[in-house]
């Protein structure tokens, strides 16, 4: 299969108009203490607002769906697919687009954020298949970036063939070590349809993805970013 790059695709801006979103109803309760009870009123309030513009697609598991149906109004699409975490940004798939507006989905090896190195959490089986499930579900064609370890979060683009990344993310023992910076750039360049890569020395201090770039900064029109600081 060729590279999304040679057949016209490219990652798009955030502010580009969008299809929907991909959520997860948080659960786990390694990440979500107290049943995930604080946590779903945000995350209620964050799938409402999102829901009132474009499709908002929930994962829920079996046990929790009356939870999540009693709390969120009938504009949710729920669907039913393994996760190991709500961590839908990283989980789930890159689409880019072409200039025809098909679809394309990037489906990344994930290993919570850094494998047997210092990832989050040892099972993350379902969390590295559900990109490749879920654009299953939307009958999205689907390309397989395995084994190139990558999660949403880490890249940001302008839409416009620049893409923003941090090297303490991107760099990381954990992530693909065996790859030299040029080989992850040129990566990247092929997969998102990228013509050039910003590289940040760093994100937030010690953040436990190791320092992912939307944490720190973002695109917010060409030529024009956004800095937590």
């Amino acid at each position: 299969m060729i590279y999304p790059k040679e057949a016209g695709f490219r990652m798009p801006a955030e502010y580009e108009p969008h299809h929907g979103t991909l959520m997860i109803w948080p659960t786990r309760p390694g990440s979500w203490p107290f049943d995930g009870k604080e946590a779903k009123v945000a995350f209620t309030q964050v799938i409402e607002t999102i829901a009132e513009s474009e499709k908002v697609y929930l994962l829920v598991e079996d046990s929790h769906l009356e939870e999540a149906k009693k709390a969120l109004s009938d504009r949710v699409i729920y669907l039913s697919l393994p996760t190991n975490d709500a961590w839908a940004r990283d989980t789930g798939p890159t689409v880019l687009l072409n200039e025809s507006k098909q679809a394309l989905a990037v489906d990344w090896a994930f290993n919570a954020w850094g494998g047997e190195y210092d990832g989050l959490y040892a099972h993350y089986e379902e969390d590295d298949q559900l990109a490749s499930l879920f654009s299953k579900e939307l009958e999205l064609p689907i390309y397989d970036a395995h084994p190139f370890v990558m999660e949403g979060g880490a890249i940001h683009s302008d839409g416009q063939g620049t893409i923003m990344v941090t090297e303490s993310c991107l760099l990381s023992p954990g992530r693909n070590p065996h790859l030299t910076k040029e080989q992850i750039e040129e990566c990247l360049i092929n997969y998102l349809g990228a013509e050039k890569i910003i590289w940040l020395p760093f994100g937030i201090y010690h953040d436990e993805t190791n320092e992912h770039v939307d944490n720190v900064a973002a695109f917010v029109g060409p030529g024009q970013v956004v800095l937590a600081w």
